[in-house]
């Protein structure tokens, strides 16, 4: 059994999956790199198969028809041996000094039969017009190089969140957790975090910047002109964070307020896409989304409406929208997302 299972997904990603690969080979023996061609048109099953034979112990390639990064990850869960298992994009990579440092504390855990569900580490975007490297760094809010529990846990800031690119999940939670990730629709991530947490007991945080997320294509589906193209998907998915989170079903005070926390940026980032696309179609879509929220659950609706961004976010007419516009541009500068 291997210690770590890392997931490639790949749609047409010859022009920089090698490089991602080659940050993730010196894990060696320990590690399956499991490549996952979804489906590509350009030379990325050739680049994947050339790896699984000059690295046959430790790259598994699987080939399936496209379904989206959802079905990739799930493809990658599916077939997972590793006793944990990271997701890494194929244009992203990590930091091969702090990966090293990691796997040594994963064999703790294994070979001490410590059962942690989920490790967290830093990550940077790595903006390809910005000098200036932001990382997301949780030492303020979590317990260092501990096993520790939602209780242990300091409320996150405004702009502090946990993304894919954070964690590594114990492979087990994630295959019995009931998460399945739908096709054909971006910014699944969101659920790929989501879902899980409220299965996981224990956590380990390692403050080291391990994974470098990269921002700067055109197409990237994080840009936020392809962001507004894609709302419906972005709200699909926000449809389905409010499906999942079952407040009532939520025994951890600090868990619950991390995932109203999640919930709440997700639903932050859907209304100021709606808001910003200018139409009467997208506000109808804003005001609809809202509603589904509080006809699902009222006491959740009451806890994000009410709060200061949910506020911020309903403010009345047009100038009410160029305020909400506002203080989301001022988040952006601070915090370094698209």
């Amino acid at each position: 059994m291997k210690l770590l299972s890392v997931v490639i997904p790949c749609y047409n990603s010859q022009d920089y999956m090698e490089y991602c690969i080659e940050s993730l080979l010196p894990g060696g023996e320990d590690v399956e790199l499991l490549i996952v061609n979804d489906g590509s048109s350009d030379n990325t099953a050739k680049i994947a198969d050339d790896y699984a034979v000059r690295y046959p112990s430790n790259v598994r390639v699987i080939h399936q028809e496209n379904g989206g990064h959802g079905e990739a990850v799930n493809a990658g869960i599916r077939n997972a041996s590793g006793f944990y298992l990271k997701v890494v994009d194929s244009d992203d990579w990590v930091d091969v000094r702090a990966y090293l440092k990691i796997l040594k504390i994963l064999k703790g855990f294994v070979t001490e039969k410590q059962t942690v569900d989920m490790i967290i580490s830093n990550f940077t975007y790595e903006k390809e017009d910005k000098k200036y490297k932001k990382v997301m760094k949780y030492e303020d809010v979590l317990p260092v190089d501990k096993i520790f529990t939602w209780e242990d846990i300091k409320p996150f800031r405004r702009g502090q969140y946990l993304l894919m690119h954070s964690l590594i999940y114990r492979t087990e939670l994630l295959k019995n957790c009931g998460l399945v990730l739908p096709k054909h629709t971006f910014y699944v991530d969101n659920l790929f975090v989501f879902v899980p947490l409220k299965h996981v007991k224990t956590m380990y945080y390692i403050n080291l910047e391990f994974y470098r997320y990269f921002i700067g294509r055109e197409d990237q589906s994080v840009q936020e002109n392809v962001m507004i193209k894609r709302i419906d998907q972005q709200i699909k998915v926000n449809k389905q964070m409010i499906d999942d989170l079952e407040l009532e079903d939520i025994r951890s005070p600090k868990l619950r307020q991390y995932l109203l926390h999640q919930l709440e940026i997700v639903t932050v980032i859907s209304s100021i896409l709606l808001i910003k696309s200018g139409t009467a179609e997208n506000l109808q879509k804003k005001k609809e989304l809202w509603k589904y929220m509080k006809d699902k659950d009222q006491e959740l609706y009451h806890e994000i409406r009410y709060g200061m961004i949910g506020i911020l976010l309903n403010l009345p007419g047009r100038p009410g929208r160029s305020i909400s516009v506002g203080g989301y541009k001022i988040s952006q500068r601070f915090i370094g997302f698209n």
